[in-house]
């Protein structure tokens, strides 16, 4: 099944370019918006929670 990727909203000021991030029940992917193909980041649901709590501090 095809990945939804997202990007911030805030993202559109200058050119764009932001992190995109694509939800599915087993994993949370990660890619650049400038380089679609390039490599990705995956995390399990679990670990994405800690990594975004972690980060909001």
């Amino acid at each position: 099944m095809p990945r939804t990727w997202r990007k911030s909203s805030f993202s559109s000021v200058p050119d764009g370019n932001c992190v995109e991030v694509a939800l599915a029940p087993a994993e949370v992917a990660l890619r650049d918006s400038k380089n679609t193909t390039g490599p990705r980041l995956t995390f399990k649901p679990h670990a994405w929670r800690t990594f975004v709590t972690t980060a909001r501090r």
